[in-house]
């Protein structure tokens, strides 16, 4: 199946459904011989026409969090309880994109001392860290207070590496100088990475809502939760 534009294997039975494993999750490989384990939402795969069904005995045995616990199982859990300063604004971001490039879209989680909202964004044809770095952009535009604390987290690296971390960005140049433009106006920003696919719960929700854009090709525009 595709997770965001990646081929994945993931877990179904013998006609080939999906099977839930832990939480409603599906159990995926990135490659059949690797015996890390991971789990996905159920909404964040998208089947491929044709796909050959494949036996257990075509992949090694499986390790999870469950029976080796990971650093990214325990950095998933360090993000689901990690504390902000009083009055900050808490923003969770991702993208997704059917191929790369392909469809593509921005899901944004905003929580401020006003209540919660939610963005889904579609944005045509681009490239999973156009998106990435669309969904940080999407979130500066709607923040009204530029001095109050903001917590941006993201599981892409890339956005992290060259809007904080010096990388130079060899694509999507006026892109990047857009997006830190929009982020210098705030007096206390942190760019925090968290782990993709990982339970961190927010960050997932940013997911679904980057898929669901993709899969609709529709906007939902900022929505009060």
């Amino acid at each position: 199946m595709l997770l965001r534009g990646t081929k994945v294997l993931a877990r179904c039975d013998a006609q080939g459904q999906l099977v839930s494993g832990p939480e409603g999750r599906i159990e995926i490989r990135y490659k059949p011989q690797d015996t890390r384990a991971y789990h996905a939402g159920r909404s964040n795969l998208e089947p491929i026409a044709g796909a050959e069904l494949l036996g257990d005995e075509s992949c090694a045995a499986a390790t999870t969090a469950s029976s080796a616990p990971s650093k990214k199982a325990a950095a998933a859990k360090q993000a689901n309880h990690r504390t902000h300063p009083d009055g900050a604004v808490v923003v969770y971001a991702d993208g997704a994109c059917s191929g790369n490039p392909g469809p593509a879209g921005l899901g944004v989680v905003l929580q401020d001392k006003s209540g919660r909202r939610e963005l889904s964004m579609y944005i045509g044809e681009a490239t999973n860290n156009i998106a990435e770095l669309r969904a940080l952009f999407e979130a500066a535009q709607v923040i009204e207070d530029p001095a109050a604390p903001v917590r941006m987290h993201t599981d892409s690296s890339y956005s992290i590496g060259v809007l904080s971390k010096g990388w130079k960005a060899k694509a999507n140049v006026e892109l990047v100088a857009q997006v830190k433009a929009a982020l210098k106006r705030f007096t206390d920003l942190e760019l925090i990475y968290v782990p993709g696919h990982s339970g961190v719960i927010l960050n997932e929700r940013a997911d679904a809502l980057a898929v669901q854009a993709v899969k609709t090709r529709a906007s939902s525009g900022w929505q009060r939760h």
